[in-house]
């Protein structure tokens, strides 16, 4: 069985959509995702890039394409292909990966060793979470999606911020809080718990429109007891906003891990959006989550049109040219120099180690987002510590 299979079920894609894109049989793609099976009258590679470029359509790209079309191995097993009608045997693969699929490993949590503390002189940990406003790093990128999320509090908004995992996106959130804190805002944040939440019950607990109608009472009118039945419900959490905004707040509702919303709640979150008093929504919507949310907020898909016409999508992009701005900020936290730990020429290293391209040459892919730059950085300084290097050098990244 390939990968392709597993991607395809996680982003509610099905084989059937694939035969159509592909103008090939149910069947043909059922025996080439289930048994690797490739049929013989077309060439493999063009399949492949056939593939590539119809999950392209739906915001499938970068790292989440690394492998699809290997197969899944199973426990004390490897599933291979027998017997085959319409099609060829799969190709031999090595284990070693080829050229084209990009080199890129992410560490797991790194932590300065002792010996890298004394080394170089870092009494603190410079990667540690942001303590305050202060300390965040705000590149013109990251402004502007601080901006965006802050009016959201003034104004009723619908908005998605969409990242790869360790982009930002909490950070962001918690300067949010700070903030609001900071200048008395008389706004009302509401967070439904979001732990065990998936987007569907066989891998845990689905956030519902019920579940969200707890938290909005809980937050905005605390002790209230919940209606039994379903209109009641809805209606006494819209006299509850309408209640509230009247004495003068506003309401965000903001769900972090929203990648994991099943498509049906994310429908009815346009309910939530639309009510009103008057003119005046009453509830501002924000939702948090890494790349798949993105794909479900797809303007492909035309099962939740309704929420992709009224939700502007604002993405957290990799560093870039920021990523010396970065580090350089990260490392005055604790008065430190950049330039006393690496040089241009390291720099670009680092920058290549997190950058490269993706299968079958279909673009580049960078992830170059602060927390697999903090742990590359981390385990460098360790490395350097260990083998006494004074600096940080290409060849210690090329061996992180």
């Amino acid at each position: 069985m390939l990968k392709l299979k597993a991607l395809l079920r996680y982003h509610n894609l099905g084989q059937a959509d694939l035969a159509r894109a592909l103008k090939l049989s149910r069947p043909t793609i059922s025996q080439l995702i289930n048994h690797s099976m490739w049929p013989k009258t077309t060439p493999r590679a063009d399949i492949e890039a056939q593939i590539v470029a119809w999950l392209n359509s739906f915001e499938i790209t970068g790292m989440q394409l690394v492998g699809i079309f290997e197969e899944e191995k199973e426990e004390g097993n490897t599933k291979l292909a027998a017997g085959r009608c319409n099609a060829q045997r799969p190709e031999h693969r090595n284990d070693k990966k080829t050229t084209e699929e990009p080199d890129t490993m992410l560490l797991r949590k790194q932590t300065l060793t002792p010996q890298a503390r004394m080394a170089f002189g870092l009494f603190r940990d410079p990667f540690v979470d942001p303590q305050s406003s202060a300390e965040l790093f705000v590149s013109p990128e990251i402004r502007y999606v601080r901006e965006n999320l802050y009016q959201v509090t003034r104004y009723g908004t619908f908005l998605a911020i969409v990242g790869e995992s360790g982009s930002g996106k909490s950070t962001i959130r918690k300067d949010l809080h700070a903030r609001l804190q900071a200048e008395a805002k008389p706004v009302i944040i509401i967070e439904p718990y979001v732990i065990g939440m998936e987007d569907d019950d066989f891998k845990g607990k689905t956030l519902k429109a019920i579940h969200i109608c707890e938290a909005i009472l809980a937050s905005v009118s605390p002790g209230s007891k919940m209606p039994r039945g379903m209109e009641q419900r809805f209606r006494a959490v819209h006299n509850a906003l309408k209640e509230s905004h009247r004495m003068g707040n506003k309401h965000v509702l903001i769900i972090e891990e929203a990648h994991a919303i099943p498509i049906p709640t994310l429908k009815h979150l346009k309910r939530f959006f639309e009510l009103e008093d008057g003119f005046e929504k009453l509830l501002s919507i924000v939702l948090i989550g890494q790349t798949e949310l993105g794909n479900k907020l797809s303007e492909n898909r035309a099962d939740v049109r309704e929420v992709v016409q009224r939700c502007e999508v604002v993405r957290l992009n990799p560093l870039g040219e920021q990523l010396g701005a970065y580090l350089k900020h990260r490392f005055s936290l604790v008065n430190k120099h950049l330039e006393e730990l690496m040089d241009e020429q390291t720099l670009e290293a680092l920058r290549s180690k997190l950058t490269g391209h993706g299968p079958k040459n279909q673009g580049s892919f960078s992830v170059l987002y602060p927390l697999a730059v903090h742990n590359v950085v981390t385990a460098a300084l360790n490395l350097a510590a260990q083998i006494g290097a004074p600096r940080l050098s290409p060849d210690i990244f090329a061996e992180v």
